[in-house]
């Protein structure tokens, strides 16, 4: 067959392919425009989930009658000038391709009325045959129609679900684009029905009630604010706490430069920050923005602008996974000024920081954290005020030999005495390895080790970063290393199995995480074992200095296997149980 060039309507709807899928991309493209513009107000009525109209009205800067026709022209665009404007992308839509290709596969109205002009003018499109503009009655802004979307391509159209799923698409990405820009007013009608309305959200306490209303007031209730900024980049928003997992990944909000993305470091980042406190198998809920110069960041990575690129992938990875695993981290203490702002005991230590525990070591902690629980409270609880009174409040008995039952200022705590103790031992076991920085143990015996070339090169060029995470290796030839060192931590693990896992991360380019990992396992094993046992009969003050060593301790909420160690009834909850009031 002959090359030739298509025809200029095949290469509309060629392009409308890879930015029209469904209603939702061409609604998620006009709202787009509409915040280029610099809205304040974008309207939005939907028929039939959009497949029958997408009307979308602003009242921005709005487009000159003479520019109309080009508004509609391929690859024409007001937003990029010069490879410069590229490298630094600072609009939503820049490509200049989202407009032809609706119209050429719909019946698409455009008027607009620029600012501070006389009159408004308005241009037709039936199926990409552009109409003359004409003048029109319009206040200042832009509104486009976008009617019967797909009527000359059957085929796209019959791929088009029902009208109930076409609009839930389309409700998510108003969602998603109303969480990026609070300073926007909203209003959405399906089917003639009023479906969303938010005012404009300046403020924290504003942006919060928006927040509420489009993720639900629940994830709200169980939600941290963190805000950090570090090297030119800011991270801000909101974590749900680890008790809000959800089974599906589908309340994860992640914003750069005000633009909603789906990408993979970020979701990394994030889910490496709730690992040591997330429920295995369940997915953590959080909204996050992310503001940076637009140079550090490759917005064209995508047509439907949804991935990115960072150019310091690194820093941003790090930043996100430092911030989240701050902020979960941060103590009961730390929320509330009148908490006793007790340190938590160290653990008991081994010879050569082995950090095993044995039955007479196991209540030492406990013991240990009583005595300064007498010292500091050591006056009845009746005589204690709200102003006070700790976090988890003062323990009141113990229930089935499993569960503690405290009293706090809004009413009843229950703590799972095993869980939450584990969490505690947890926490000072890796504190005391940080302390030790990973030393390592020679072992008696070296370990001989078969591989590829490949994989012996892989391992020489990592050499010195495995000595610093205390693993000691050598090359004995072509296709063989050797083993001379561990971790002091994992000096009772397999040496073998590690280095071939290790070796399957480097290959895959993870790092050699699976020593943190294996690491992290270890200690949680000895905390599970070293933490008080079930039916265990403690003293009131034993109680109480756990709920004491809880308020100081990093993620006491969770224990290792993220697990809620504590859950609050207030007394509302209990008068609702016992119907009082009614």
């Amino acid at each position: 067959m002959q090359i030739r060039v298509l025809p200029s309507n095949l290469i509309d709807q060629i392009a409308a392919g890879e930015v029209i899928e469904r209603p939702a991309s061409a609604l998620k493209e006009l709202i787009e425009n509409s915040l280029d513009a610099e809205a304040k107000r974008i309207d939005i009525e939907l028929l039939a989930g959009g497949t029958r109209l997408i009307r979308v009205s602003d009242d921005g800067r709005g487009i000159p009658g003479e520019s109309l026709p080009l508004a509609l022209a391929r690859h024409a665009t007001s937003k990029i000038q010069s490879l410069e404007d590229l490298e630094r992308v600072a609009t939503l839509g820049f490509r200049g391709e989202a407009l032809p290709s609706m119209a050429s596969v719909g019946r698409l109205k455009l008027s607009s009325r620029a600012q501070h002009a006389a009159g408004a003018w308005c241009i037709e499109s039936n199926g990409g045959d552009v109409h003359a503009a004409k003048p029109a009655p319009h206040p200042p802004g832009t509104t486009v129609e976008l009617r019967e979307l797909f009527f000359n391509t059957p085929a796209r159209r019959k791929f088009l679900r029902t009208e109930r799923t076409e609009f839930v698409h389309c409700d998510a990405a108003v969602r998603h684009l109303a969480l990026a820009r609070f300073d926007v007013e909203w209003r959405l009608r399906h089917n003639e029905r009023e479906v969303l309305e938010l005012a404009r959200a300046t403020t924290r306490e504003q942006q919060e009630a928006r927040l509420s209303m489009v993720c639900g007031s629940e994830f709200l209730d169980h939600a941290r604010y963190l805000e950090r900024e570090i090297e030119g980049m800011k991270l801000r928003g909101w974590l749900a706490e680890p008790s809000y997992s959800r089974s599906q990944a589908d309340m994860q909000y992640t914003f750069v430069n005000s633009r909603f993305v789906r990408d993979k470091l970020l979701r990394h980042a994030v889910r490496l920050g709730y690992e040591d406190v997330l429920f295995h198998g369940r997915h953590p809920a959080y909204v996050l923005y992310i503001e940076l110069d637009p140079k550090r960041v490759d917005v064209n990575a995508h047509p439907a602008k949804l991935e990115i690129r960072f150019r310091d992938s690194r820093l941003v990875h790090d930043l996100v996974f430092r911030t989240v695993e701050a902020t979960l981290a941060t103590g009961l203490v730390s929320d509330t000024e009148t908490a006793p702002r007790t340190p938590p005991a160290r653990a008991p230590q081994a010879k050569q920081g082995s950090f095993r525990l044995d039955d007479r070591q196991r209540g030492h902690g406990v013991r240990e954290a009583a005595t300064l629980y007498e010292r500091l409270h050591a006056q009845p609880i009746a005589s204690s005020s709200d102003d006070e009174m700790p976090p988890l409040g003062y323990a009141l008995a113990q229930l089935s030999g499993v569960y503690v039952l405290a009293q706090n200022r809004d009413g009843l705590i229950i703590v799972d005495m095993h869980a939450a103790h584990e969490r505690v031992v947890y926490e000072q076991l890796k504190a005391a390895l940080a302390d030790s920085k990973l030393s390592m143990q020679p072992l008696l015996v070296p370990v001989p080790l078969r591989l590829s070339l490949a994989e012996a090169d892989l391992l020489e060029q990592w050499e010195t970063q495995l000595a610093e995470l205390g693993i000691s290796i050598r090359r004995r030839g072509p296709d063989e290393v050797q083993i001379d060192g561990m971790p002091l931590a994992l000096q009772d693990g397999d040496a073998e199995v590690l280095l071939r896992d290790i070796v399957s991360d480097l290959a895959a380019d993870e790092g050699p995480k699976r020593v943190g990992q294996a690491v992290d396992a270890l200690l949680a094993t000895m905390a599970c074992h070293g933490a008080l046992r079930a039916n265990r009969r403690l003293t009131l003050d034993e109680m109480n200095a756990l709920l004491r060593q809880m308020e100081s301790t990093e993620r006491s909420g969770q224990c290792n296997h993220g697990r809620p160690t504590w859950t609050q009834l207030t007394i509302a909850d209990l008068d609702r149980l016992f119907l009082r009031g009614r």
